[in-house]
């Protein structure tokens, strides 16, 4: 949805012999430069994830592109409610350049132990935040790993990866780095699926997961609610197996899972928190945590 008052630009193209649905950004923006690399502590990244020249900002939805944005819209949840949670897990956040600054240090005083940053969408957006956010944590104790929202009418799968792990999206065996998650939700754009077949975003999903494997040796995480996946996937059961789950539900209990999983890891229960960003619950102690991050 188009900012008012801000002159916006249309941008269109073919993926796979289709024309993809023109995104409106706003133009104004178009020219801004993702936040410059810092000096980077042990373990930290810049917004590039090796060094150089960080990559043209293009807000895609900057009104609301936190993980979760379209489940909400689309499957009910209110922002702003803190739904009680089971009793055991750990805490854990997931935040984008919609909060801006986090004070992680506080975060960390009220319990979060892992978080998630935003780190890329499609093919021409970096978070400006991202560097911040992603080594703030870091600096404060939270075992932290970035996600890639996806828009799979833009480009392949293999494509987006490599354009995730070169932003930020990689993993490194420090303990404190959790693997990529793939962001797998409703079309903030256009149509639900993105224009793909069942069997097309199968295969857009595994060229992903293919991709990000091949690169880093783990399994990237697919964040996903149940209705996308049945709607979008046909409920392929394939990915079970091999990626660990995160599931956004702003209810009382995670409910039903997608296809193939027995179990989620990651329970994404309210969309607004006491505390800055969405907030998550890990199904398992720190040491899960930690064993998820060291693989």
């Amino acid at each position: 949805m188009p900012l008012k008052g801000i002159p916006h630009t249309r941008h269109a193209g073919v993926f796979r012999g289709r024309a993809f649905s023109a995104v409106t950004v706003p133009a104004a923006l178009l020219a801004l430069t993702a936040l410059p690399p810092g000096a980077a502590h042990a373990g930290e990244r810049t917004a590039t994830g090796d060094g150089g020249a960080a990559a043209a900002v293009q807000p895609a939805h900057p009104e609301d592109d936190y993980a979760g944005s379209q489940i909400r819209r689309h499957e009910g949840g209110q922002r702003g409610t803190v739904v009680p949670t089971a009793a055991g897990g750990t805490e854990g956040v997931d935040v984008s350049s919609f909060q801006g600054d986090v004070d992680w240090k506080a975060l960390r005083r009220s319990g979060v132990r892992f978080a998630y940053v935003k780190a890329t969408e499609a093919t021409s957006y970096t978070s400006p935040s991202f560097t911040s956010q992603y080594n703030g944590s870091y600096r404060a104790g939270v075992i932290r790993g970035a996600y890639h929202f996806a828009t799979p009418d833009t480009s392949d799968g293999a494509t987006q990866a490599r354009y995730f792990l070169a932003h930020g999206g990689g993993w490194s065996k420090d303990g404190k780095t959790l693997p990529g998650a793939l962001d797998m939700e409703y079309n903030p754009y256009g149509e639900t699926c993105y224009g793909l077949s069942a069997d097309e975003m199968v295969e857009w999903i595994r060229d992903f997961s293919d991709t990000y494997r091949e690169r880093t040796g783990r399994d990237v995480v697919i964040y996903t609610s149940a209705n996308w996946w049945q709607s979008c996937t046909d409920d392929d059961p394939g990915f079970a197996d091999t990626n660990p789950l995160w599931i956004p539900r702003y209810g009382s209990s995670v409910g039903a899972l997608p296809a193939g999983w027995k179990r989620h890891t990651i329970w994404q229960y309210t969309s607004q928190g006491p505390t800055v960003g969405d907030h998550n619950r890990f199904n398992g102690g720190l040491k899960d945590v930690r064993a998820l991050a060291n693989g």
